[in-house]
């Protein structure tokens, strides 16, 4: 049980919250447990200028997310009268990515995810588990002997970047690079402007040399996998390929840095928990940090509404009428605190047992690259809470700000502080 008061759903007599504030930014939950209650499905103006559905319950959230009326196909925007002369539709349009999985349909959709599959399997995860730890470890002994840290900068962020490098196959003397291009994205939102764009056709541009190298010279890698793909004689070209080593390199890394970082924060929050789970790992366990994860991913997990959907043909959903061509998101933050599905939700509960959150994402675009996240999350808080046993916040929680965007939910810092010790590893 938490020793932390739990932030309070909005009263029933309160006025409508204002959304996308700072102070939302904060504790969105408040203002997501009103719309549940008042305005499920609620249509709002995002600071964009984009008009957009936001789907807030769990039980509409779960029926959007495997509803084939709604596309991930950006084009289909278009269709409404509501986006004429309107700005900001996602990212990937504005800086021209390549085709990837997270805005195609079937039938595209579904070979693409087959062949990717093949390569991507959780043998491969699995196999990875060693690596994962010695990068854990390294980063750990970077700043254990000076007794504080930023743990966004100095851990949660370089962490899965470098994870991913190693398991795409980007030689280890080309990873900075990485690290630099992912930072200027991450800390700029993903969109298309200035260092931003540079740095996506940087990448995209190295992917893309770095896929002709290894289909000379393939190697025990991702990259090399998805090359080797096959289904039916069909293979993936060296563009799907760029395209999906670069959003498995992106969608990946940002969002295990969120899931660590929030995760970490959130323990630090609840020292009971917390205590808990170190009681749990003293004794050698490991049922609690499996449970833990998914709890943290439920309660403040890394992706705060899943990736732009599109009505194709009117529909009715949670009781509205949505039009052809009117953006959907759905807002995964709310629908893991739905009460409806979840007792206690606003409670931090590391042995929650039935905890079918949406963190990943359901249906056809669950998240591929979701047991890799998983690895990287346990391995990262358990080495954290092992080799810092007493790892205390070092800001007052009002004081730390959040990145600002639609999709992700992190912290840009978390300062910590600790006993110092020597390096073991």
């Amino acid at each position: 049980m938490s020793t932390t008061p739990e932030p309070a759903s909005c009263p029933v007599s309160s006025p409508a919250p204002e959304l996308f504030t700072w102070e939302f930014a904060s504790d969105p939950y408040p203002a997501y447990a009103w719309l549940r209650e008042h305005a499920p499905v609620h249509r709002t103006t995002l600071p964009s200028g984009v008009e957009a559905w936001l789907v807030t319950r769990y039980g509409d959230a779960r029926q959007a997310l495997a509803d084939q009326r709604l596309s991930k196909n950006p084009a289909h925007h278009d269709e409404s009268p509501h986006a004429k002369g309107k700005t900001g539709i996602p990212g990937e349009r504005k800086a021209e990515l390549m085709t990837h999985l997270l805005n195609i349909d079937p039938p595209d959709h579904t070979r693409l995810r087959r062949l990717v599959s093949k390569a991507f399997t959780p043998r491969r995860v699995a196999e990875f588990t060693p690596r994962v730890q010695e990068l854990t470890d390294r980063l750990i002994d970077a700043f254990v002997t000076k007794g504080s840290a930023d743990l966004i900068h100095d851990f949660a962020f370089p962490l899965p970047i470098y994870a991913i490098c190693d398991l795409l196959g980007v030689p280890e003397e080309d990873q900075d690079d990485f690290r630099d291009w992912a930072g200027m994205m991450i800390r700029h939102g993903g969109g298309p402007r200035g260092g931003v764009a540079r740095s996506v056709k940087k990448m995209r541009g190295y992917l893309a040399e770095l896929i002709h190298r290894k289909r000379e010279a393939p190697g025990d890698d991702l990259i090399s996998g998805l090359i080797k793909a096959s289904d039916h004689g069909e293979h993936l070209t060296e563009n799907e390929a760029a395209a999906m080593a670069f959003i498995l390199l992106f969608a990946g890394f940002e969002t295990t840095v969120n899931l660590i970082g929030n995760g970490v924060y959130q323990l630090l929050r609840h020292p009971g928990q917390r205590e808990r789970l170190q009681t749990s790992l003293a004794a050698g366990e490991t049922g609690l940090l499996e449970t833990g994860i998914e709890e943290l991913l439920r309660y403040d997990g890394p992706v705060e509404m899943a990736t732009w959907r599109y009505a194709t043909e009117p529909l009715t959903l949670g009781g509205q009428d949505i039009p052809a061509g009117d953006p959907v998101l759905v807002v995964l933050a709310a629908a893991d605190r739905d009460p409806e599905r979840f007792d206690r939700p606003d409670v931090l509960d590391l042995a929650r047992r039935d905890n079918q959150h949406l963190g990943y994402g359901h249906g056809i675009h669950y998240c591929l690259g979701a047991p890799l996240a998983r690895l990287e999350g346990q391995t990262a808080l358990a080495t954290l809470l092992t080799r810092l046993p007493d790892l205390r916040l070092a800001a007052d929680p009002a004081e730390l700000r959040w990145r600002g965007g639609l999709i992700m939910r992190g912290l840009r810092t978390l300062p910590v502080e600790f006993s110092p010790s020597v390096r073991v590893h």
